[in-house]
């Protein structure tokens, strides 16, 4: 029989908040992190905003503050809330043997090389042909996309399964999904999953300004750049963040008390076979990842009451994810309620999946729903209830997340109230 599996820790660098608190109550709030760039002038290109981490200090969360020398930024992000869920779930050194414990981290689509290349780069360029700065012996250690997952298994003795995952925009919600299956199969006890990535940087911003997905209509006016489902959405926002979660065995978080934000009940995954760039209009791919998922759950269309959307704010991908869930839940679609963070977050790539799943465990929790902030101007193609712009209370016995990338990869999660049978509608 499978085992069971609880979420029993939550732990957030976003860019409305350095911590889980914070990141929560900013988007209850409807309070944007989208802001100007400021890491370079991007005066030359037609992208000027961005969701950006702000007064973040990593070695305020690190015992040892040395353990930063191998880790970019993105990677930073990723052990900070890694330190946050460990702590939020109470895990002590001996809580588990360190065998039992594992980490599954997706760490998306960020390459650390291009980043310290970037900033040579805009070096060069910004003080007119100066030497570029030197490399030092650690960057060899830097360019490794598994550095923050290393340095999190150092931190937590956790020797147990580890899996790295890059499937770009869903990396961290097929993360959590592998390490789902890897408790419900015995494999281990307790699992860290999530994501981490910071695609913000000089190269960034210019490769998916060249890709056409990025908005340029909101440069004046930052806070209103990221606009899921709204009529008048143009593209998305990059964002950059991390995010994890503690995954633990029913029994074993029973057991010793801790308390449990929600169970996981379902996951799927799929792939468009389509477009690199383009999600398929019929909303193929993410059919199978969200039906897949559904069906694990054994709940039925009428027991979901919240999707957290991927809803990017591209006129794609906001309209294949709308016509997907109408297949999937038929009349229940127009029961739902259905809301994106990238409209105050920005797209954090790598790490989105894993704030979704974050939103979605608060949400039961505290039954409420955050809102899709900009959603001003309806359009006739897209009618389900996206929150618009104030949060809502109400009752929320199980939520599905959605992840969606580039390259056509797909990933659903299912996650229910620990008390299932007791949220009154």
């Amino acid at each position: 029989m499978k085992k069971r599996v609880a979420i029993t820790g939550l732990g957030a660098v976003t860019p409305v908040g350095n911590d889980t608190s914070t990141t929560w109550n900013s988007l209850l709030a409807g309070q944007s992190g989208i802001e100007p760039i400021t890491s370079f002038s991007p005066d030359k290109y037609s992208v000027h905003i961005a969701g950006t981490v702000k007064n973040f200090d990593v070695n305020s969360e690190l015992s040892n503050y040395r353990l930063n020398r191998y880790l970019y930024n993105g990677a930073s992000f990723g052990v900070a809330a890694f330190v946050q869920a460990m702590a939020d779930a109470k895990i002590q050194p001996d809580t588990y043997q360190p065998h039992e414990t594992g980490i599954a981290i997706g760490c998306g689509l960020k390459w650390p090389e291009l980043q310290q290349l970037s900033d040579m780069l805009y070096t060069m360029h910004s003080s007119d042909g100066k030497q570029l700065p030197s490399l030092a012996p650690s960057d060899v250690l830097l360019r490794s996309h598994n550095s923050g997952m290393a340095t999190m298994a150092l931190i937590g003795n956790c020797q147990g399964p580890m899996i790295s995952i890059s499937t770009a925009c869903a990396s961290s919600a097929h993360a959590i999904g592998e390490a789902f299956r890897l408790i419900q199969e015995g494999e281990a006890r307790l699992m860290a999953a999530g994501g981490y990535d910071a695609m913000t940087s000089y190269f960034d911003v210019l490769g998916f300004s060249m890709l056409g997905a990025l908005t340029t209509s909101y440069n004046d006016d930052p806070s209103r750049g990221s606009r899921p489902f709204d009529r008048k959405r143009s593209g998305f926002v990059l964002g950059e963040g991390g995010v994890v979660v503690i995954l633990e065995d029913w029994d074993s978080a029973l057991e010793r008390g801790a308390y449990i934000y929600g169970e996981l009940v379902g996951y799927g995954s799929s792939l468009n076979a389509y477009r690199v760039t383009d999600s398929p209009p019929d909303g193929s791919g993410a059919i199978l990842a969200m039906a897949n998922a559904l069906t694990e759950s054994g709940l039925g269309t009428d027991q979901v009451d919240y999707i957290v959307a991927h809803g990017t704010s591209t006129p794609g991908n906001d309209t294949s994810e709308t016509v997907a869930i109408k297949k999937v839940f038929g009349l229940d679609a127009y029961r739902l309620l259905v809301s994106s963070p990238k409209s105050m977050t920005g797209h954090l790539t790598a790490a989105s999946g894993a704030l979704n799943l974050l939103v979605a465990a608060c949400s039961l929790r505290d039954q409420i729903v955050p809102p899709t902030i900009n959603y001003e101007y309806p359009d006739p193609k897209l009618d389900l209830n996206y929150v618009p712009n104030y949060a809502k209370p109400t009752p929320v016995r199980a939520v599905m997340i959605n992840a969606f990338a580039f390259g056509g990869t797909n990933a659903s999660l299912v996650v229910r109230h620990p008390n299932f049978q007791e949220v009154q509608l």
